[in-house]
């Protein structure tokens, strides 16, 4: 980084010291206990870690200056004539989820534990009586529940043919078999005596009542704020134990429709954007494609993931016809994506491409994260001179804990904050942005 910020080539890989070479590959000179050598790189005993802690700070203010400057000179044609560049603000909202990440790690969610401890099954219940259900439907048959090889081949003898035993294959045909019911239900029940049984609640819940992981501010692809200890992936039955403490309530903000809406906004259609304009984007893209609201929302979510078969493969053809630019935009990306080349994100974040399919979602799904992250760096700072705080980003989703007598401001500041980031990022495009929020003592009631 203090070589990118000063202009100068890049240095090896801090090592063991043994090698210290500047990035011109000469021996590095210069006293070890001062940070710089004499070309002006950092010592790779400072790159390594040692040093003043003072002057350290002073180092990362001097970067943070120099990578400032170079961001105001990459200003967006775009972008609205006053203001700071995207660049800028989405290097402001990355550094400041990057501070966030750490502020969840350390405060944790309120859990109540006694509350969590009633929806899972007795401790050292033996497995076989979670899979005693679905085995009394099988009359003897021999399988492994566990194996989805084997269960995709058990569904395929009773005329149920599925490419995999994902949750959401299965459902359609929840209803058409009893198996299917209650392979799901059993599905449920080993997930939450697995993943989320006792030893989880034993190791992951402190004594304070807060549950606690690692986060991230941004994942390696598209750029979504992550979490461990099951965090991100907290089963419905144990959202009733995230429970306000005393004299406080959960106020939960989820945008609406987002990736859809920054669709618009990014790739400029002007048909989209109209679309966006509306409380539900889906009802207007349902009337201009002739056909019902769920095929809408089929067509338009194929567009972003790259989907081409069955009957996503036949409302994309409304889309291209009806959104020619939007569609072009996400053609353009996948294209980049296939021959290797890396994009960039609405806000000018390089998205290194695995896949064309998976360069089409990036430009639309790395964008969406940048603008939540804004969001959350924008609500952040407006609950800094309170008591209240954020104690959870899930995906598209703020968690907030205020005061009860807080609440109705915290409303305001999360709506008014979405349109004050959007009327910035999303400048002249016309979309709207919309956010479902809902306030509540537990979060499973906390819902738009």
């Amino acid at each position: 980084m203090w070589a990118g910020a000063r202009g100068l080539p890049a240095p090896p890989e801090p090592g063991d010291g043994l090698t210290l070479l500047d990035g011109w590959g000469r021996p590095v000179d210069g006293d070890p206990a001062e940070p710089l050598t004499s070309y002006g790189q950092l010592h790779p005993e400072w790159a390594a870690g040692r040093g003043d802690p003072r002057r350290w700070a002073a180092l990362a203010l001097e970067v943070q200056a120099l990578q400032e400057t170079q961001l105001r000179a990459l200003r967006d044609p775009r972008a609205t004539p006053v203001g700071p560049p995207l660049a800028l603000v989405t290097a402001w909202a990355e550094s400041a989820a990057a501070v966030l990440a750490v502020e969840l790690e350390h405060d944790g969610l309120p859990f109540d534990r006694l509350v969590a401890a009633e929806q899972l099954e007795p401790r050292d219940t033996p497995r076989g009586q979670r899979d005693a259900p679905v085995l009394a439907q099988l009359r003897g048959e021999p399988v492994d529940l566990r194996n989805p090889l084997q269960v995709r081949e058990l569904l395929l003898r009773r005329g149920i043919d599925v490419p995999d035993t994902r949750s959401w294959r299965l459902e359609p045909y929840r209803r058409a078999h009893p198996l299917v019911d209650a392979l799901l239900t059993w599905r449920k029940a080993e997930r939450l005596a697995t993943t989320y049984g006792w030893g989880w609640l034993d190791t992951q819940v402190g004594a304070d009542g807060r549950l606690r992981g690692p986060w991230s501010a941004a994942d390696g692809g598209a750029g979504r704020m992550t979490a461990g200890a099951g965090l991100h992936n907290l089963p419905a039955e144990l959202r009733t134990a995230v429970v306000a403490e005393p004299g406080c309530l959960l106020v939960r903000a989820d945008l609406g429709q987002v990736e859809p809406r920054v669709l618009a906004a990014v790739s400029a259609d002007p048909a989209l954007a109209e679309a966006a304009r509306q409380p539900d984007l889906y009802a207007p893209v349902a009337t201009r494609l002739g056909c019902d609201r769920p095929t809408a929302k089929v067509a338009v979510l194929a567009a972003m993931y790259g989907q081409t078969s069955g009957a996503a493969g036949q409302a994309l053809a409304g889309m291209e016809a009806s959104y020619p630019v939007a569609m072009a935009y996400l053609r353009a990306a996948e294209q980049a994506g296939r021959v290797g080349q890396d994009v960039h994100t609405h806000g000018g974040r390089l998205v290194q491409t695995g896949s064309g399919r998976f360069a089409r979602n990036a430009v639309v799904q790395g964008a969406a994260a940048e603008l939540f992250k804004a969001w959350a760096a924008a609500v952040r700072a407006g609950l800094s001179r309170g008591q209240g705080r954020i104690v959870l980003c899930l995906h598209d989703e703020l968690l907030l804990q205020v005061p009860e007598a807080d609440a109705p401001a915290a409303v305001t500041l999360l709506e008014k904050a979405l349109q004050d980031v959007a009327a910035h990022w999303a400048s002249g495009s016309g979309v709207r942005f919309v956010a479902d929020i809902s306030v509540a003592s537990r979060w499973s009631e906390a819902k738009g």
